[in-house]
């Protein structure tokens, strides 16, 4: 039980901390990678923008993206209204005529059928991808455009923020969290070589590398940039370009879309198992099994076990005092007081009593409970391709 505790404490501390700390020590111990970049390079670029149901802010989102800081006549945009039935696609024709393309149809298949459908109509060297639900900083595109300088580069990731306030509720302050933490490490992963995982809010890659993705994939992002670091192109990290999005409306909605999210990642890793092989990918490798593959497929299974096996080693102190049996029941009385703190900051939540001083307790335990229960619905068979549009906050502003 010792043995188990003491494995499971480390796998979960590498996880979270270590990682970033070995990444860190590589990164300082190498040559720091000097980017090239030629401002004079504005190759044509096609923004895409997947949109299903989403009238009410599409109107924001062409203004948003008509008024990036690019040459005008090189950037193509295009949104895709696949399955839509709230006349998203008649609407665009009739406001934004020879200002933008519209894909409609009126078959649901999917976001990812509709990013296959819509890249057999791209014509550009290069193409960004960005979710109607956000809003990008107006240079955006090229801050992203101009890592393609580097023939080595095949895709290019940029930064997700989420927008917060004071009132925010902890769904939101957590997410927020969460995502400031995977940015730092983002930008670690890039400067040891590649970073594993685009965020589907907004990323670019050459259009002579995607690959028509599977229709049933969750995690399309994750799949496609994964893909392409696989093929022995950088995957690059972009912080200046960003897209800012509003936090999920209420802990429901945010468990929905992580609980999608964490089956989505298994779905991931039973299909990029051959990324799984250190001799033929290095560090690839081991960016992937250490910032993704633990994270959903290792550590959320050792919280329990911990739990448990310290409650053996506590329970065994009991009836055998000793002086270092202590050590165990307190460790006990510590899990138990952060996991209360954690339930706490979840009923707080739901009776919209906001108080930040639970949420990263409770952050935490949702996150990980959510990968389990992610595990479960992908044993399960029940995701699918199919857009699960997640109520957003419509309180924060999110004007860049």
């Amino acid at each position: 039980m010792e043995t188990i505790f003491i494995s499971c404490i480390a796998l979960v501390f590498y996880t979270y901390f270590g990682y970033g700390l070995v990444v860190w020590l590589l990164v300082r111990m190498r040559e720091r990678r000097k980017t090239q970049f030629d401002e004079r390079f504005t190759p044509d670029v096609t923004l895409i923008i997947p949109a299903y149901n989403e009238r009410s802010i599409l109107v924001d989102k062409v203004a948003n993206s008509l008024a990036q800081d690019y040459p005008k006549d090189r950037l193509h945009i295009l949104v895709v209204t696949e399955g839509s039935t709230d006349g998203s696609a008649e609407f665009l024709r009739a406001n934004y005529a020879g200002l933008i393309d519209v894909m409609g149809g009126t078959e649901r298949y999917g976001k990812v059928a509709a990013m296959n459908r819509a890249m057999d109509r791209v014509k550009t060297s290069i193409v960004i991808f960005t979710d109607a639900n956000t809003q990008l900083n107006l240079k955006a595109v090229s801050h992203l455009v101009r890592h393609f300088y580097d023939p080595t580069v095949g895709a290019v990731a940029g930064e997700k923020r989420i927008a917060t306030q004071q009132s925010e509720s902890a769904a939101g302050s957590g997410e927020g969290l969460y995502w400031k933490y995977e940015s730092f490490l983002k930008r670690l992963d890039s400067d040891l070589k590649t970073i594993v995982g685009a965020a589907g809010e907004l990323f670019a890659v050459r259009t002579a590398l995607y690959e028509h993705t599977e229709t049933d994939t969750i995690l399309d992002d994750f799949i496609i940039s994964l893909r392409i670091a696989g093929k022995g192109y950088r995957v690059a990290y972009e912080p200046d370009a960003y897209a800012l999005e509003a936090p999920s409306f209420s802990i429901k909605d945010e468990q929905k879309r992580k609980v999608r999210i964490a089956a989505g990642g298994f779905q991931s890793i039973a299909r990029l198992t051959y990324l799984l092989n250190p001799f033929r990918y290095g560090l690839l490798t081991f960016e992937y099994i250490s910032h993704r593959v633990m994270r959903w497929a290792v550590a959320p299974f050792c919280l329990p076990l911990i739990f448990l096996a310290n409650g053996w080693l506590a329970g065994k102190a009991l009836s055998h005092p000793t002086p270092a049996g202590t050590v165990w029941i307190g460790l006990l009385i510590g899990q138990c007081l952060f996991y209360g703190a954690a339930a706490i900051g979840y009923w707080l939540e739901n009776k919209q009593m906001r108080w930040k001083l639970f949420f990263v307790p409770f952050y935490f335990t949702f996150m990980n409970v959510c990968a389990i229960a992610g595990l479960v619905r992908y044993l399960r068979g029940k995701q699918s391709g199919a857009w699960e549009k997640v109520r957003r906050a419509d309180s924060v502003p999110i004007n860049v």
